[in-house]
């Protein structure tokens, strides 16, 4: 169903949410195996292999295999790769690295993409902090999912919550997305805005929330294989993201993991189910 204000943004009724919840709860328990599978000396095409299984075995399809030529079922982005790290035989997890995972699986026809940053070994604390921000970031933008919001608010809310943070980077060339029976819908949604700017946020709308947090500047290029995203300084990146849906009751994420749930409750969001 489409809206006719805005006839590019797909509205779901509350089964149709459900359904994509399911589909979230796929990539949810596919996190939670890959981040207690991350250590020194796993490849990152040996993660991907994991994350294959695991989404198949629960009758889901990866969503990303395959999707404009990409190879992987994860986008595994290790230290300064941002977003978009092709999984590699050759691309092995050392102590004190950080790694970026990004899923997305296809269940029943819909779709559920989310993303976490995990240290591998030890962590630098100045990684754990920035990891802190780019997740407390995705939050706040979450918590602006309210019925009658503008879309200008999500951003607003992230760019507001970095910068009070600290000197980092906030990735402007990437942001999150509109999802349902596609991965990438619309409206796309930037990780910057104004209050009350935008498309006005109604009940069945379900974005993808996914800001992208640098230790150095904002800036970032893209590699010759024509997908790995890295930031232009060499420093760390970090990114964090859910699908979640606006409904009368506030935000639903419906890639929750069972770590959000203390989260989602002192917010006062619905109860994803886990």
């Amino acid at each position: 169903m489409f809206r006719r204000d805005q006839p590019d943004v797909q509205l779901k009724t509350p089964a149709q949410i459900e359904k994509m919840r399911a589909a979230g709860q796929v990539v949810a328990r596919t996190l939670d195996t890959l981040r207690a599978a991350v250590r020194p000396g796993i490849s990152t095409l040996d993660l991907d292999a994991i994350a294959e299984r695991s989404i198949r075995e629960a009758g889901a399809v990866p969503s990303f295999k395959g999707y404009h030529g990409f190879t992987g079922s994860i986008c595994a982005s290790v230290n300064e790769e941002v977003v978009h790290g092709i999984p590699r035989a050759d691309k092995v997890l050392r102590d004190g690295d950080l790694i970026a995972i990004d899923c997305g699986a296809i269940l029943d026809g819909w779709h559920g993409d989310s993303a976490i940053t995990v240290a591998v070994g030890a962590a630098d604390p100045a990684d754990e902090e920035a990891m802190r921000v780019c997740e407390d970031a995705m939050w706040a933008g979450i918590d602006a999912m309210r019925v009658g919001n503008r879309l200008g608010d999500i951003g607003h809310a992230i760019d507001s919550l970095i910068s009070a943070r600290g000197r980092y980077g906030n990735v402007q060339e990437y942001g999150g997305h509109g999802i349902g029976t596609e991965m990438h819908m619309e409206p796309h949604v930037l990780n910057h805005g104004r209050r009350g700017k935008g498309i006005e946020l109604v009940a069945g709308m379900c974005l993808a929330i996914e800001p992208m947090v640098n230790r150095g500047t904002r800036h970032v290029l893209q590699l010759d294989d024509g997908w790995t995203v890295v930031t232009r300084d060499g420093k760390r990146s970090t990114h964090f993201e859910h699908s979640v849906a606006v409904t009368d009751d506030g935000p639903l994420v419906l890639t929750a993991r069972e770590d959000n749930r203390e989260r989602i409750a002192a917010m006062g969001l619905p109860d994803p189910g886990y």
